[in-house]
Protein backbone atom coordinates (compact mmCIF):
# COMPACT_ATOMS: atom_id res chain seq x y z
CA UNK A 1 0.00 0.00 0.00
CA UNK A 2 2.92 2.31 0.74
CA UNK A 3 4.22 1.69 -2.80
CA UNK A 4 1.27 2.36 -4.27
CA UNK A 5 0.62 5.49 -2.46
CA UNK A 6 4.01 7.05 -3.28
CA UNK A 7 3.88 6.07 -6.88
CA UNK A 8 0.19 8.49 -6.93
CA UNK A 9 2.42 10.88 -5.07
CA UNK A 10 5.30 10.72 -7.33
CA UNK A 11 3.20 11.02 -10.51
CA UNK A 12 1.64 14.08 -9.15
CA UNK A 13 4.44 15.61 -8.26
CA UNK A 14 5.91 15.02 -11.05
CA UNK A 15 3.21 16.09 -13.19
CA UNK A 16 3.16 19.50 -11.01
CA UNK A 17 6.79 19.67 -11.58
CA UNK A 18 6.18 19.77 -15.40
CA UNK A 19 3.75 22.04 -15.25
CA UNK A 20 5.55 24.65 -13.44
CA UNK A 21 8.65 24.03 -15.83
CA UNK A 22 7.35 23.93 -18.65
CA UNK A 23 5.63 27.99 -18.88
CA UNK A 24 9.26 29.06 -17.33
CA UNK A 25 11.39 27.43 -20.37
CA UNK A 26 8.63 28.79 -22.75
CA UNK A 27 8.29 32.07 -21.40
CA UNK A 28 12.40 32.66 -21.15
CA UNK A 29 12.71 31.38 -24.80
CA UNK A 30 10.13 33.90 -25.83
CA UNK A 31 11.36 36.50 -24.36
CA UNK A 32 15.02 35.92 -25.00
CA UNK A 33 13.47 35.49 -28.93
CA UNK A 34 12.17 38.88 -28.35
CA UNK A 35 15.05 40.28 -27.08
CA UNK A 36 17.28 39.37 -30.06
CA UNK A 37 14.58 40.88 -32.47
CA UNK A 38 14.74 44.13 -30.76
CA UNK A 39 18.48 43.78 -30.61
CA UNK A 40 19.32 43.26 -34.45
CA UNK A 41 16.39 45.15 -35.56
CA UNK A 42 17.87 48.34 -34.01
CA UNK A 43 20.75 47.78 -36.42
CA UNK A 44 18.78 47.10 -39.35
CA UNK A 45 16.95 50.42 -38.97
CA UNK A 46 20.32 52.18 -38.97
CA UNK A 47 20.99 50.01 -42.23
CA UNK A 48 17.83 51.30 -43.80
CA UNK A 49 18.42 54.73 -42.77
CA UNK A 50 21.83 54.62 -44.19
CA UNK A 51 20.59 52.98 -47.72
CA UNK A 52 17.73 56.02 -47.90
CA UNK A 53 20.55 58.31 -48.12
CA UNK A 54 22.51 56.53 -50.96
CA UNK A 55 22.97 59.51 -53.40
CA UNK A 56 26.56 58.77 -54.59
CA UNK A 57 29.06 56.44 -54.72
CA UNK A 58 30.50 57.61 -51.60
CA UNK A 59 27.45 56.82 -49.82
CA UNK A 60 27.63 53.45 -50.83
CA UNK A 61 31.01 52.84 -50.34
CA UNK A 62 30.10 53.85 -46.51
CA UNK A 63 26.53 51.18 -46.58
CA UNK A 64 28.86 48.43 -47.63
CA UNK A 65 31.77 49.19 -45.38
CA UNK A 66 29.38 49.25 -42.55
CA UNK A 67 27.59 45.84 -43.45
CA UNK A 68 31.25 44.45 -43.87
CA UNK A 69 32.20 45.10 -40.50
CA UNK A 70 28.86 44.20 -39.08
CA UNK A 71 29.03 40.84 -41.00
CA UNK A 72 32.39 39.72 -40.16
CA UNK A 73 31.80 41.24 -36.41
CA UNK A 74 28.39 39.01 -35.22
CA UNK A 75 28.71 35.89 -38.50
CA UNK A 76 25.49 37.27 -40.30
CA UNK A 77 24.47 38.01 -43.27
CA UNK A 78 23.02 41.45 -44.68
CA UNK A 79 21.69 42.38 -47.62
CA UNK A 80 20.22 45.78 -49.27
CA UNK A 81 17.30 45.23 -52.24
CA UNK A 82 15.52 47.59 -53.64
CA UNK A 83 11.99 47.10 -54.59
CA UNK A 84 12.65 44.56 -57.54
CA UNK A 85 14.37 42.61 -55.48
CA UNK A 86 18.00 43.97 -57.09
CA UNK A 87 20.77 43.69 -54.44
CA UNK A 88 22.32 47.21 -53.76
CA UNK A 89 24.65 46.06 -51.25
CA UNK A 90 25.45 42.38 -49.54
CA UNK A 91 27.82 40.91 -46.54
CA UNK A 92 28.26 37.86 -44.77
CA UNK A 93 26.13 34.32 -45.30
CA UNK A 94 23.73 34.31 -47.75
CA UNK A 95 19.73 34.76 -47.24
CA UNK A 96 18.22 31.92 -44.83
CA UNK A 97 15.23 30.28 -45.42
CA UNK A 98 12.37 32.92 -45.57
CA UNK A 99 14.08 35.98 -46.46
CA UNK A 100 12.01 36.31 -49.56
CA UNK A 101 8.76 36.33 -47.32
CA UNK A 102 10.51 38.82 -45.71
CA UNK A 103 11.58 40.74 -47.91
CA UNK A 104 8.39 40.96 -49.62
CA UNK A 105 6.98 42.20 -46.50
CA UNK A 106 9.48 44.76 -46.33
CA UNK A 107 8.69 46.25 -49.31
CA UNK A 108 4.43 46.49 -48.40
CA UNK A 109 6.18 48.82 -45.41
CA UNK A 110 6.06 46.30 -42.84
CA UNK A 111 9.14 45.67 -40.41
CA UNK A 112 9.37 42.27 -38.98
CA UNK A 113 8.01 42.08 -35.81
CA UNK A 114 8.08 38.14 -34.82
CA UNK A 115 10.47 35.51 -34.76
CA UNK A 116 10.11 31.64 -34.58
CA UNK A 117 10.39 31.13 -30.62
CA UNK A 118 14.17 29.45 -30.22
CA UNK A 119 14.96 26.44 -28.43
CA UNK A 120 18.26 25.17 -27.32
CA UNK A 121 17.95 22.85 -31.27
CA UNK A 122 17.10 25.67 -33.32
CA UNK A 123 16.88 27.48 -35.86
CA UNK A 124 19.87 27.98 -35.91
CA UNK A 125 19.52 31.66 -38.33
CA UNK A 126 16.65 33.91 -38.35
CA UNK A 127 15.64 36.69 -40.56
CA UNK A 128 14.86 40.57 -40.05
CA UNK A 129 13.45 42.59 -42.65
CA UNK A 130 13.43 46.32 -42.20
CA UNK A 131 11.98 48.67 -44.78
CA UNK A 132 14.13 51.52 -46.42
CA UNK A 133 11.91 54.59 -46.33
CA UNK A 134 7.94 55.21 -45.32
CA UNK A 135 4.76 54.50 -46.81
CA UNK A 136 4.09 55.17 -50.27
CA UNK A 137 8.22 56.38 -50.48
CA UNK A 138 9.77 52.81 -49.47
CA UNK A 139 12.65 52.27 -52.32
CA UNK A 140 13.90 49.01 -51.01
CA UNK A 141 14.82 46.61 -48.18
CA UNK A 142 17.12 45.38 -45.39
CA UNK A 143 17.28 42.00 -44.91
CA UNK A 144 19.38 40.74 -42.05
CA UNK A 145 20.07 36.87 -41.78
CA UNK A 146 20.90 36.55 -37.72
CA UNK A 147 22.70 33.14 -36.39
CA UNK A 148 21.22 32.58 -32.67
CA UNK A 149 24.20 30.47 -31.24
CA UNK A 150 23.96 33.10 -28.51
CA UNK A 151 20.66 33.17 -28.01
CA UNK A 152 20.24 29.22 -28.24
CA UNK A 153 23.20 28.92 -25.44
CA UNK A 154 21.81 31.22 -23.13
CA UNK A 155 18.46 29.45 -23.38
CA UNK A 156 20.07 26.36 -23.00
CA UNK A 157 22.01 27.43 -20.27
CA UNK A 158 18.66 28.73 -18.50
CA UNK A 159 16.01 26.05 -19.20
CA UNK A 160 19.11 23.26 -17.46
CA UNK A 161 18.86 25.67 -14.44
CA UNK A 162 14.81 25.19 -14.84
CA UNK A 163 14.92 21.60 -15.52
CA UNK A 164 18.04 21.10 -11.73
CA UNK A 165 15.78 23.54 -9.94
CA UNK A 166 12.74 21.50 -11.11
CA UNK A 167 14.27 17.71 -10.05
CA UNK A 168 15.65 19.63 -6.90
CA UNK A 169 11.70 20.56 -6.06
CA UNK A 170 10.97 17.24 -7.26
CA UNK A 171 13.36 15.52 -5.05
CA UNK A 172 12.14 17.53 -1.95
CA UNK A 173 8.57 17.08 -2.65
CA UNK A 174 9.41 13.36 -3.24
CA UNK A 175 10.83 12.62 0.55
CA UNK A 176 8.23 14.90 2.28
CA UNK A 177 6.09 12.66 0.28
CA UNK A 178 7.49 9.61 1.96
CA UNK A 179 7.56 11.33 5.25
CA UNK A 180 3.67 12.02 4.76
CA UNK A 181 3.15 7.91 3.51
CA UNK A 182 5.10 6.81 6.22
CA UNK A 183 3.32 9.46 8.98
CA UNK A 184 -0.27 8.17 7.25
CA UNK A 185 0.62 4.17 6.95
CA UNK A 186 2.33 3.51 10.02
CA UNK A 187 -0.73 2.89 12.11
CA UNK A 188 -2.44 1.27 9.52
CA UNK A 189 0.87 -1.52 9.52
CA UNK A 190 1.13 -1.29 12.81
CA UNK A 191 -2.47 -2.82 13.03
CA UNK A 192 -1.81 -5.38 10.38
CA UNK A 193 0.94 -6.53 12.22
CA UNK A 194 -1.45 -6.29 15.73
CA UNK A 195 -4.31 -8.41 14.11
CA UNK A 196 -1.87 -10.95 12.20
CA UNK A 197 -0.39 -11.66 15.81
CA UNK A 198 -3.91 -11.65 17.34
CA UNK A 199 -5.10 -14.20 14.55
CA UNK A 200 -2.23 -16.44 15.79
CA UNK A 201 -3.16 -16.80 18.71
CA UNK A 202 -1.10 -13.83 21.06
CA UNK A 203 -3.75 -12.40 22.87
CA UNK A 204 -1.45 -9.74 24.19
CA UNK A 205 -1.34 -8.33 20.78
CA UNK A 206 -2.00 -4.43 20.58
CA UNK A 207 -1.27 -1.59 18.28
CA UNK A 208 0.92 0.70 20.07
CA UNK A 209 1.79 3.46 16.94
CA UNK A 210 0.65 6.52 18.56
CA UNK A 211 0.60 8.62 15.05
CA UNK A 212 -0.92 9.43 11.95
CA UNK A 213 -4.08 11.21 11.46
CA UNK A 214 -6.35 10.86 14.14
CA UNK A 215 -8.97 9.02 12.16
CA UNK A 216 -6.74 6.46 12.63
CA UNK A 217 -5.40 7.12 15.60
CA UNK A 218 -9.23 6.85 16.93
CA UNK A 219 -9.58 3.32 15.25
CA UNK A 220 -6.26 2.42 17.18
CA UNK A 221 -7.80 2.61 20.54
CA UNK A 222 -11.18 1.30 19.24
CA UNK A 223 -9.00 -2.23 17.47
CA UNK A 224 -7.15 -2.15 21.50
CA UNK A 225 -10.50 -2.06 22.69
CA UNK A 226 -12.22 -4.51 20.96
CA UNK A 227 -8.75 -6.33 21.54
CA UNK A 228 -9.29 -6.20 25.53
CA UNK A 229 -12.52 -7.23 25.29
CA UNK A 230 -12.09 -10.55 22.94
CA UNK A 231 -9.59 -11.42 25.44
CA UNK A 232 -10.58 -11.25 28.46
CA UNK A 233 -13.86 -12.90 27.35
CA UNK A 234 -11.75 -16.03 25.57
CA UNK A 235 -9.40 -15.70 28.93
CA UNK A 236 -12.63 -15.91 30.88
CA UNK A 237 -13.86 -19.27 29.09
CA UNK A 238 -10.18 -20.43 29.63
CA UNK A 239 -10.37 -19.88 32.65
CA UNK A 240 -14.04 -21.44 33.38
CA UNK A 241 -12.62 -24.63 31.30
CA UNK A 242 -9.44 -24.82 33.40
CA UNK A 243 -11.09 -24.30 36.64
CA UNK A 244 -13.50 -26.66 36.25
CA UNK A 245 -11.52 -29.34 34.93
CA UNK A 246 -9.32 -28.41 38.12
CA UNK A 247 -12.14 -28.94 40.67
CA UNK A 248 -13.71 -31.97 38.85
CA UNK A 249 -10.39 -33.81 39.09
CA UNK A 250 -10.57 -33.67 43.41
CA UNK A 251 -13.54 -35.85 43.33
CA UNK A 252 -13.31 -37.77 40.11
CA UNK A 253 -9.67 -38.93 42.16
CA UNK A 254 -12.15 -39.69 45.18
CA UNK A 255 -14.47 -41.71 43.63
CA UNK A 256 -11.38 -43.96 41.45
CA UNK A 257 -10.28 -44.41 44.85
CA UNK A 258 -13.30 -45.66 46.10
CA UNK A 259 -14.06 -48.12 43.53
CA UNK A 260 -10.70 -49.05 43.41
CA UNK A 261 -11.06 -49.99 47.12
CA UNK A 262 -14.11 -51.46 46.77
CA UNK A 263 -12.98 -53.84 43.83
CA UNK A 264 -11.84 -56.76 46.89
CA UNK A 265 -14.85 -57.17 48.37
CA UNK A 266 -16.54 -57.29 45.66
CA UNK A 267 -15.18 -61.04 44.93
CA UNK A 268 -17.34 -63.15 42.60
CA UNK A 269 -20.33 -60.68 43.40
CA UNK A 270 -23.01 -60.16 40.22
CA UNK A 271 -21.99 -56.54 40.22
CA UNK A 272 -18.51 -57.18 39.65
CA UNK A 273 -18.93 -56.36 36.03
CA UNK A 274 -20.71 -52.76 36.62
CA UNK A 275 -18.05 -52.52 38.67
CA UNK A 276 -15.55 -52.79 36.41
CA UNK A 277 -17.44 -50.46 33.47
CA UNK A 278 -17.85 -47.74 36.10
CA UNK A 279 -14.11 -47.68 37.06
CA UNK A 280 -13.35 -47.57 33.22
CA UNK A 281 -15.27 -45.06 32.70
CA UNK A 282 -14.12 -43.06 35.81
CA UNK A 283 -10.54 -43.32 34.47
CA UNK A 284 -11.53 -41.89 31.09
CA UNK A 285 -13.14 -39.22 32.43
CA UNK A 286 -9.96 -38.45 34.25
CA UNK A 287 -8.31 -39.02 31.61
CA UNK A 288 -10.22 -36.30 29.59
CA UNK A 289 -9.99 -33.87 31.98
CA UNK A 290 -6.44 -34.22 31.71
CA UNK A 291 -6.43 -33.21 28.54
CA UNK A 292 -8.84 -30.15 28.97
CA UNK A 293 -6.28 -28.71 31.02
CA UNK A 294 -3.49 -29.53 29.52
CA UNK A 295 -5.67 -27.56 26.36
CA UNK A 296 -6.47 -24.82 28.26
CA UNK A 297 -2.53 -24.23 29.28
CA UNK A 298 -1.51 -24.19 25.82
CA UNK A 299 -4.47 -21.55 24.80
CA UNK A 300 -3.62 -19.57 27.86
CA UNK A 301 -0.81 -17.95 26.14
CA UNK A 302 1.64 -17.90 29.14
CA UNK A 303 4.70 -18.90 27.84
CA UNK A 304 6.25 -17.19 24.73
CA UNK A 305 8.02 -18.89 21.98
CA UNK A 306 12.09 -19.04 21.91
CA UNK A 307 14.85 -20.75 19.99
CA UNK A 308 14.74 -24.99 21.19
CA UNK A 309 17.06 -27.39 20.65
CA UNK A 310 15.10 -29.51 18.65
CA UNK A 311 17.69 -33.04 17.50
CA UNK A 312 18.46 -33.46 21.39
CA UNK A 313 14.00 -32.93 22.39
CA UNK A 314 13.59 -35.52 19.66
CA UNK A 315 16.35 -37.60 20.77
CA UNK A 316 15.45 -37.90 23.98
CA UNK A 317 11.43 -38.29 23.91
CA UNK A 318 12.07 -41.52 21.24
CA UNK A 319 13.90 -43.06 24.01
CA UNK A 320 11.80 -42.47 26.58
CA UNK A 321 8.98 -44.64 24.58
CA UNK A 322 11.43 -47.03 23.25
CA UNK A 323 10.50 -49.37 26.43
CA UNK A 324 6.56 -48.25 25.65
CA UNK A 325 6.82 -49.43 21.93
CA UNK A 326 9.12 -52.78 22.77
CA UNK A 327 6.53 -54.02 25.28
CA UNK A 328 3.46 -53.01 22.63
CA UNK A 329 5.49 -55.56 20.10
CA UNK A 330 5.91 -52.29 18.05
CA UNK A 331 9.57 -51.12 15.92
CA UNK A 332 10.18 -47.40 16.81
CA UNK A 333 13.01 -46.14 14.73
CA UNK A 334 14.53 -42.45 14.38
CA UNK A 335 17.16 -43.18 11.26
CA UNK A 336 17.42 -39.57 10.19
CA UNK A 337 17.76 -37.20 12.76
CA UNK A 338 20.42 -34.92 12.40
CA UNK A 339 22.37 -32.39 15.07
CA UNK A 340 21.93 -28.74 15.29
CA UNK A 341 17.95 -28.99 13.90
CA UNK A 342 17.00 -25.62 15.71
CA UNK A 343 13.39 -24.19 15.67
CA UNK A 344 11.45 -21.06 17.51
CA UNK A 345 8.97 -22.73 19.15
CA UNK A 346 7.14 -23.33 22.66
CA UNK A 347 9.09 -24.81 25.03
CA UNK A 348 9.76 -28.58 24.45
CA UNK A 349 6.78 -28.12 21.48
CA UNK A 350 8.65 -30.73 19.43
CA UNK A 351 8.77 -33.23 22.24
CA UNK A 352 5.29 -32.68 23.91
CA UNK A 353 3.47 -32.75 20.15
CA UNK A 354 6.12 -35.99 20.22
CA UNK A 355 4.39 -37.30 22.93
CA UNK A 356 0.95 -36.97 21.55
CA UNK A 357 1.24 -38.16 18.10
CA UNK A 358 3.45 -41.65 19.51
CA UNK A 359 0.81 -42.46 22.28
CA UNK A 360 -1.94 -42.58 19.33
CA UNK A 361 0.97 -45.05 17.62
CA UNK A 362 0.82 -47.07 20.66
CA UNK A 363 -2.82 -47.08 20.79
CA UNK A 364 -3.69 -48.10 16.61
CA UNK A 365 -0.43 -49.83 15.49
CA UNK A 366 -0.84 -53.68 15.87
CA UNK A 367 2.16 -55.61 16.88
CA UNK A 368 4.57 -55.90 14.41
CA UNK A 369 3.96 -53.02 12.91
CA UNK A 370 6.63 -50.02 12.57
CA UNK A 371 7.12 -46.42 13.43
CA UNK A 372 9.28 -44.08 12.16
CA UNK A 373 10.48 -40.89 13.16
CA UNK A 374 12.01 -38.65 10.66
CA UNK A 375 13.34 -34.74 10.95
CA UNK A 376 15.18 -32.31 8.95
CA UNK A 377 15.36 -28.65 7.80
CA UNK A 378 14.05 -26.93 4.51
CA UNK A 379 16.08 -24.38 2.30
CA UNK A 380 14.15 -21.82 4.09
CA UNK A 381 15.16 -22.98 7.69
CA UNK A 382 12.05 -24.39 8.64
CA UNK A 383 12.20 -27.44 10.50
CA UNK A 384 10.12 -30.65 9.89
CA UNK A 385 9.24 -33.51 12.08
CA UNK A 386 7.44 -35.98 10.61
CA UNK A 387 6.16 -39.64 12.14
CA UNK A 388 5.17 -42.20 9.95
CA UNK A 389 3.59 -45.42 10.74
CA UNK A 390 2.16 -48.69 8.89
CA UNK A 391 -0.91 -49.05 10.44
CA UNK A 392 -4.34 -49.24 9.64
CA UNK A 393 -4.51 -45.52 9.03
CA UNK A 394 -7.81 -43.58 8.52
CA UNK A 395 -9.36 -43.36 5.37
CA UNK A 396 -9.13 -39.81 3.55
CA UNK A 397 -12.18 -37.96 4.39
CA UNK A 398 -11.91 -38.49 8.16
CA UNK A 399 -8.14 -37.43 8.04
CA UNK A 400 -9.89 -33.63 9.04
CA UNK A 401 -11.34 -35.30 12.13
CA UNK A 402 -8.26 -35.89 14.00
CA UNK A 403 -6.89 -32.39 14.47
CA UNK A 404 -10.67 -31.57 16.08
CA UNK A 405 -11.11 -31.48 19.95
CA UNK A 406 -12.58 -34.75 20.62
CA UNK A 407 -12.37 -35.78 17.29
CA UNK A 408 -12.56 -39.88 17.03
CA UNK A 409 -12.93 -41.62 13.56
CA UNK A 410 -16.06 -44.24 13.85
CA UNK A 411 -14.06 -47.04 14.08
CA UNK A 412 -12.22 -46.49 16.76
CA UNK A 413 -15.08 -44.97 19.19
CA UNK A 414 -14.16 -48.53 21.55
CA UNK A 415 -10.21 -47.50 21.76
CA UNK A 416 -8.99 -45.45 25.18
CA UNK A 417 -8.55 -41.95 24.23
CA UNK A 418 -9.93 -38.33 24.89
CA UNK A 419 -9.88 -37.32 21.47
CA UNK A 420 -8.13 -34.08 22.46
CA UNK A 421 -4.07 -35.25 22.21
CA UNK A 422 -3.80 -34.38 18.32
CA UNK A 423 -5.80 -31.43 19.00
CA UNK A 424 -3.32 -30.19 21.72
CA UNK A 425 -0.31 -30.93 19.40
CA UNK A 426 -1.79 -29.12 16.75
CA UNK A 427 -2.82 -25.89 19.19
CA UNK A 428 0.98 -25.90 20.29
CA UNK A 429 1.77 -25.79 16.63
CA UNK A 430 0.00 -23.01 16.09
CA UNK A 431 1.30 -20.98 19.06
CA UNK A 432 4.94 -21.87 18.12
CA UNK A 433 3.73 -20.23 14.83
CA UNK A 434 3.97 -23.57 12.56
CA UNK A 435 1.72 -26.01 11.60
CA UNK A 436 0.85 -29.57 12.05
CA UNK A 437 -0.45 -31.90 9.32
CA UNK A 438 -1.93 -35.16 8.67
CA UNK A 439 -1.97 -37.38 5.53
CA UNK A 440 -2.16 -41.36 4.55
CA UNK A 441 0.69 -43.31 4.49
CA UNK A 442 1.84 -45.30 1.50
CA UNK A 443 1.15 -48.33 1.43
CA UNK A 444 -1.34 -47.79 4.35
CA UNK A 445 -0.63 -46.08 7.75
CA UNK A 446 -0.17 -42.43 8.80
CA UNK A 447 1.76 -39.99 8.56
CA UNK A 448 1.91 -36.53 10.74
CA UNK A 449 4.14 -33.89 10.24
CA UNK A 450 5.19 -30.82 12.47
CA UNK A 451 6.62 -27.64 10.79
CA UNK A 452 8.48 -24.89 13.02
CA UNK A 453 9.78 -21.81 12.01
CA UNK A 454 13.54 -20.93 11.42
CA UNK A 455 14.88 -19.05 15.06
Amino acid sequence: MRRRLLAVLTVLMGVAALLLCLPLADGYARGRTEHLLLQRRSEAVRFADLAERLRTGADRAELAAEIGRYAELYGAGVAVVDTAGASLARAGAEPAAGATEAGRRALTGRSTDRLPTLSPWGPRTVVLAEPVGRDERVSGAVLLTVPTGAARRDITVRWAWIGAGALAAFAAAALVAAGIARWLLRPVLDLDRAVERLAAGSLRARAGSGSGPPELRRLRRHFNAMADAVADAIGRQRDFVADASHQLRNPLATLVLQLENIEPHLADAPGRAEHARALDEAERLEELLDGLLALARVESGTAEPAEQDLSRGIRDRVAAWAPVFAAAGVDLAAPTVPDGLWARALPDAAGRVLDAVLDNATKFVPPGGRVEVHAGSAPDGTVTLRVTDNGPGVPDSELALLLRRFGRSPAHQNIPGSGLGLAIAEEIARTSGGTLTTGTATPHGLWVQLRLPPP
